[in-house]
């Protein structure tokens, strides 16, 4: 892979954009230890997301709901991969301009990425629904769980974005400001198919930009200009080098 035409093609693409931007999904994570949620030692094959992945499930029961998200905590437990550390070079030489991550587990910007937009949330912080006091991961942890806000006794919600919750303005500024005139997207690690996430590469396209898809199983079809079938850190760190050689 690390002499391959595609990486050597995909590398001069990058090197010739005017901006490059990024899209990861779970796929660039697994390489550090958290399974897909989809995947068959996933989340979802433990617990019904509908029953305890949606913003009403937390509002009727955020008892039930905090069993499956004191799981997820364990999350920012994990370390980078060589993959997240070869964005984030690819970041500071000044050939990815930035990330749009669908992963609530922080790993790109442990491995030193800067201009990360959280498109699901994070799980660093932690918010009371009631009176609206936020609370860090590390003052959770000291907490006995479910959470209580110390505040007013209200049971705390992660910062994350459930099913049946709107994707917050904010983050759809941030993620505008980096589409905008992108002409290389690098999609990883994300099949494309959640929605409204899934509707960045067509955005991209549009533009007239290349899309380079890194993908053990390949997901976008005729939408990616460039495909390469391998692993998220193997491929990465071919890639950052080749463009860094360039």
């Amino acid at each position: 892979m690390n002499n391959s035409p595609q990486i050597k093609q995909a590398a001069a693409v990058i090197r010739q954009a005017r901006k490059v931007i990024a899209l990861t999904g779970a796929g660039v994570s697994t390489e550090s230890g958290i399974p897909d949620f989809r995947g068959r030692n996933g989340l979802w094959s433990r617990y019904d997301p509908m029953e305890y992945g949606t913003l009403g499930a937390f509002r009727a029961d955020p008892g039930k709901v905090w069993t499956m998200l004191a799981e997820l905590t364990e999350l920012v437990d994990a370390e980078p991969n060589l993959g997240h550390y070869a964005m984030a070079v690819m970041e500071k030489d000044g050939f990815l301009q930035g990330i749009i991550t669908q992963n609530i587990d922080g790993l790109h910007q442990t491995a030193g990425s800067r201009n990360v937009v959280e498109y699901h949330g994070s799980l660093a912080t932690f918010t009371c629904p009631t009176c609206g006091k936020q609370w860090s991961l590390a003052q959770i942890r000291r907490l006995i769980l479910p959470p209580h806000c110390p505040e007013c006794g209200q049971i705390l919600k992660p910062d994350i974005v459930f099913f049946d919750e709107q994707i917050p303005s904010q983050v759809f500024y941030l993620t505008e400001e980096l589409l905008a005139s992108a002409d290389c997207l690098i999609v990883a690690g994300t099949s494309g198919q959640v929605m409204p996430a899934a509707l960045i590469p067509g955005r991209v396209a549009r533009q007239g930009g290349t899309i380079i898809e890194i993908n053990l199983e390949l997901a976008l079809g005729h939408m990616a200009d460039l495909s390469l079938a391998n692993s998220f850190a193997e491929t990465m760190v071919a890639l950052q080098a080749e463009v860094s050689s360039g």
